[in-house]
């Protein structure tokens, strides 16, 4: 048998093999991949590691029983690489995993992969080398989720790593309790024994292994490089995280959750309110979507599990929670399971809106009125902010005419009577404002038209708005700026600003630009769905845009013909990808035609492309019709609007 690859009956099985042998010299690294059923993505994992400019590292490879080729994967791999290791075992997970590598690593450090992700190529030699300049014992870096072939920051991660720190302590970098991953770390092996850190045998083991690390580490180093690939898999229950209404799941996540509860109350209690505040967000929102399913049938033990835990948090952390979250996961704590259904059900169709009122002189506060939560719950002060959205916009008689609707969140604003609503545009760079409208509104109920096709019930106070052109004075035009649309809710002692925006794929539509003194003006709605205002000129006119089967037509003018024909460009928004089209030019006349089914697939839920015009330098035309065509091509659903600038968007969703 190859000394490399040793099969495992249980974790201690063949512990002493393959240890370097005498005047053998031990790696600096010992990089510990446990993997299972992930013969699509070991390969690539694998070949990262490799790849890395530091090779004085050795790769344990340990299979948790898997039953595709990925075993042969990394027998192929190991074939042409002494560094890697493979060791096996049953189908115990990956704690167990873990632990047999850890074992049988010989490593001055020790690092985690798993065996579906990347590391970037210069990843642990950053780590080792930060450890190694300044003593500390633990280091890590930044992440980035790979969709695909889309890496997008880590929303886990941004903060807390926004800005290198080296030689610091989660205690004295508190954003650091968001970071309860192992795979973005390098560990010192000395620190790592000192501690006695082993993974408990169950799924979402690294949190509380991770969490103690952090906590025990007498310092760290925090570097704002990313040195982290982490996959977002797109195959159906393919990862644990995508499994996790199931009961063992849920199980396996409570304890981790009480563990590393218990790290915190320990070893940092002053974080136990920023760990809570994250838990209850991301965790027990879990919870309370599992229990809300399982009803009368949930296991008792099971619903022990999170009472045990939400006993031990605070009010402040409670009251981080947004209102109709906190309302699911007090039902949680009381038990309360039927209700939990009830009120979960009215909140995933849009149906839960708690009246909000207010209570005190001096100093007022803001209240979500629901019989279900009790009055020290309730407070919503913080959470109140402004939902509005326009139902229509149009052009009449060289005026811009616009409706909407505004309100406070899902709340139910009866109480609140008569508001003023106020209307305006926000210069973005010089912060000038032209006034459009300030009037007294009461709330009404409507129905709401949704991006799926379906209505909901909304309260909200009506606005209208007119915009004359004339309003802008030639400086303003001249600056050819971008102004932000603005309505403000103001009255009872409650004053609220915000966006005027609105879910990008609903009504209404974006009217047609119009010119004034050489300046087009152009209503626009950003990906984010916020309306405003772009003053620009305009190199090229798109003048007709259609969907002719299954191809984007779209024709126009170029007032500067340039040399040769144009190219159409399209350019993925989330990371720059690009895809090229011809067009045709007569005089100054163009014709492009885009085979929608050609495109890249979209990455993610939605995947935007600007549309532009290449002679030798990029054209953005300026859209002036008014259809919004939305196609079904080979079962993808994609929209043609216009853009911030007004130039053509294409939107797949």
């Amino acid at each position: 048998m190859n000394r490399a690859s040793v099969r495992c009956p249980d974790e201690r099985a063949g512990e002493t093999d393959n240890h370097p042998g005498r005047g053998e010299r031990m790696p600096v690294l010992s990089v510990i991949v446990p993997f299972h059923n992930v013969e699509k993505y070991i390969g690539p994992c694998l070949e990262s590691i490799a790849a890395q400019t530091m090779d004085d590292l050795e790769v344990i490879c340990v299979d948790d029983g898997s039953a595709d080729g990925g075993p042969a994967v990394v027998e192929s791999m190991r074939a042409g690489d002494r560094r890697i290791t493979l060791l096996r075992q049953g189908n115990h997970g990956v704690g167990r995993a873990r632990n047999v590598g850890v074992r049988r690593a010989t490593g001055r450090y020790l690092a985690f992969v798993d065996g579906d992700d990347t590391v970037p190529r210069d990843a642990f030699k950053r780590l080792v080398s930060s450890l190694e300049a300044t003593g500390s014992d633990l280091a890590c870096g930044n992440v980035m989720r790979l969709y695909r072939n889309l890496l997008i920051p880590s929303w886990a991660h941004r903060e807390a790593f926004a800005r290198p720190v080296k030689s610091t302590h989660i205690t004295r970098h508190p954003l650091l309790v968001r970071d309860r991953m192992l795979w973005n770390k390098v560990y010192r092996r000395a620190f790592w024994d000192r501690l006695g850190l082993t993974f408990p045998e169950r799924m979402y083991e690294d949190q509380p292994v991770a969490m103690a690390a952090h906590v025990g580490a007498r310092s760290v180093d925090v570097l704002a490089a990313v040195v982290y690939h982490w996959r977002e898999r797109d195959e159906p229950g393919a990862s644990i995280t995508q499994r996790c209404l199931e009961p063992d799941n849920l199980r396996d996540r409570l304890l981790s959750v009480l563990q590393t509860s218990a790290v915190l109350v320990r070893g940092a209690p002053e974080l136990k309110t920023d760990f809570d505040r994250d838990t209850l967000d991301i965790d027990m929102s879990v919870a309370a979507e599992a229990m809300a399913a399982m009803g009368p049938t949930a296991d008792p033990a099971l619903l022990d599990l999170a009472v045990r835990y939400l006993d031990g948090v605070s009010h402040e952390a409670w009251l981080s929670l947004p209102y109709a979250l906190r309302l699911q996961v007090h039902l949680l704590h009381q038990r309360r399971l039927a209700e939990l259904a009830y009120v979960f059900t009215q909140e995933r169709c849009g149906q839960l809106q708690p009246r909000v009122s207010s209570a005190g002189l001096l100093r007022r506060r803001w209240y979500g009125r629901h019989p279900s939560m009790p009055q020290q719950l309730s407070d919503v002060s913080g959470e109140l902010r402004t939902r509005a959205r326009l139902v229509s916009l149009d052009w009449r008689g060289g005026m811009l005419y616009g409706a909407g609707r505004v309100g406070v969140g899902r709340f139910d604003v009866r109480e609140l009577r008569r508001m003023r609503v106020k209307v305006w545009l926000e210069e973005r760079r010089t912060g000038e404002t032209v006034p459009l409208s300030d009037e007294e509104s009461a709330p009404t109920w409507e129905s709401v038209v949704q991006e799926d096709g379906g209505a909901l019930p909304e309260h909200a106070f009506p606005f209208r708005f007119a915009f004359d052109p004339a309003a802008l004075t030639p400086a303003q035009l001249a600056r050819r700026g971008r102004w932000d649309l603005y309505v403000q809710l103001r009255g009872h002692g409650l004053r609220l600003d915000g966006r005027v925006s609105g879910p990008r794929w609903s009504p209404p539509l974006i009217p047609a630009p119009r010119r004034r003194n050489g300046v087009w003006l152009v209503p626009v709605r950003s990906p984010k769905g916020r309306w405003g205002l772009r003053l620009r000129k305009a190199p090229a006119i798109i003048g007709e845009c259609r969907v002719d089967g299954g191809d984007l037509v779209f024709s126009g003018a170029l007032s500067d013909v340039g040399d040769g024909d144009p190219v159409v460009r399209l350019r993925r928004r989330s990371d720059g990808e690009e895809m090229y089209f011809p067009a045709t030019l007569a005089g100054r006349d163009f014709e492009a035609r885009v085979p929608l089914a050609d495109i890249d697939e979209s990455v993610g839920r939605e995947s935007w492309w600007e549309v532009l015009l290449d002679q030798g330098r990029a054209i953005r035309p300026l859209v002036r019709t008014k259809e919004r065509p939305v196609a079904t091509v080979a079962a993808r659903r994609f929209l043609v609007d216009r853009g911030e600038d007004g130039c053509l968007l294409l939107a797949e969703r």
